[in-house]
């Protein structure tokens, strides 16, 4: 890549939110949603030329969320991890002021820091002509994500960036490869308006975990993967259940099991929550099915104006350049 990078003005990056674990893959399984009424579910960065070297503002329903100080933002370390990425290239960052359009509540459950730190890092390596190739793009994603949560993991990030559903491997040097999905499946996902953080819903795990849940854990992970490339669609929701996270956390989201209960009334294939929670999402196979499922969350798990429910399907996409104008 030549160091005169293409000079684009303006561009407009779009990442879509994810759920992690989807209950059977606890930090190695994620997926990209994509609302089936052809909505956006996530967070748009613009990155623009301009006349001082870093400027940021935000702006979106979950703005008012985010910090007051643009460097306790995580654009700004974003924009920081990317500067130094592009001088190990011998190039430079040119100037720049970064829109944040913060769609996404934060501590949902729907990847929201993923979002922001994916569109963030999509939009600068547009903005630059993308200098960095998917991999190094993937690393530096999941580096800033670790800034916010503590560890480095890539089950929001990976699908978030790619799309599709996402198997993270984190061996041999591939960090995460799609797996099919069933396309016919309607996620119903509800976010209730409340918070779990993250650090909060890794602290009430056990640190030690019996043998027989480990074999189980493996045993169902492996059985949804083999299901979900031979197209086996009842093996494959038979396994989503959750011996990790779910009988611990479950305990931090009111009105949970009444979740469960009503979407099994209704035929779900499997319910679960999504990422650390408070949201929850119910898989089901037909579209009215579905819309119906979420009217009820609506008005029986929505607990404030912070809330909303949707009916997903996987987003293949993962993040892109939409525009150049938010």
């Amino acid at each position: 890549m030549s160091s005169d990078m293409n000079q684009s003005t303006s561009v407009v990056a779009y990442a879509p939110a994810s759920s992690a674990n989807l209950s059977v893959g606890f930090d190695v399984l994620g997926a990209a949603l994509a609302p089936v009424d052809g909505s956006l579910l996530g967070d748009r960065v613009q990155v623009k030329a301009a006349d001082v070297a870093f400027a940021l503002s935000s702006v979106g329903r979950y703005a008012h969320k985010l910090p007051d100080d643009p460097k306790k933002n995580i654009l700004y370390d974003c924009w920081v991890a990317y500067g130094a990425a592009l001088e190990k290239r011998g190039l430079t960052l040119k100037p720049l002021a970064m829109v944040l359009e913060k769609n996404l509540p934060v501590g949902s459950g729907l990847g929201s820091s993923a979002c922001s730190v994916v569109a963030a890092l999509e939009g600068l390596n547009a903005f630059h002509g993308k200098p960095l190739d998917e991999h190094d793009m993937l690393l530096l994603m999941g580096e800033m994500e670790g800034k916010i949560s503590g560890s480095i993991h890539y089950d929001n990030v990976a699908p978030c960036y790619l799309g599709g559903m996402q198997l993270v491997l984190e061996e041999g040097g591939v960090l995460s490869q799609g797996i099919p999905v069933f396309e016919q499946w309607y996620w119903v996902v509800c976010y209730p308006g409340t918070v779990v953080s993250t650090a909060a819903a890794r602290a009430i795990l056990p640190a030690q975990y019996r043998r027989q849940d480990c074999l189980t854990y493996g045993r169902r992970l492996a059985a949804f993967v083999h299901a979900s490339y031979t197209g086996q669609e009842q093996l494959a929701a038979s396994v989503l259940k959750d011996v990790i996270a779910e009988p611990y956390r479950a305990a931090l989201i009111d009105g949970f099991n009444n979740v469960r209960a009503q979407a099994t009334q209704n035929g779900a294939l499997a319910t679960g929550i999504s990422g650390s929670g408070p949201t929850v999402f119910v898989v089901m196979k037909e579209r009215a099915q579905a819309e119906r499922m979420k009217e009820w969350m609506e008005a029986h798990f929505v607990q404030n104006e912070d809330g909303f429910a949707r009916v997903c399907t996987i987003d293949m996409a993962g993040a892109r350049v939409t525009g150049s104008e938010l």
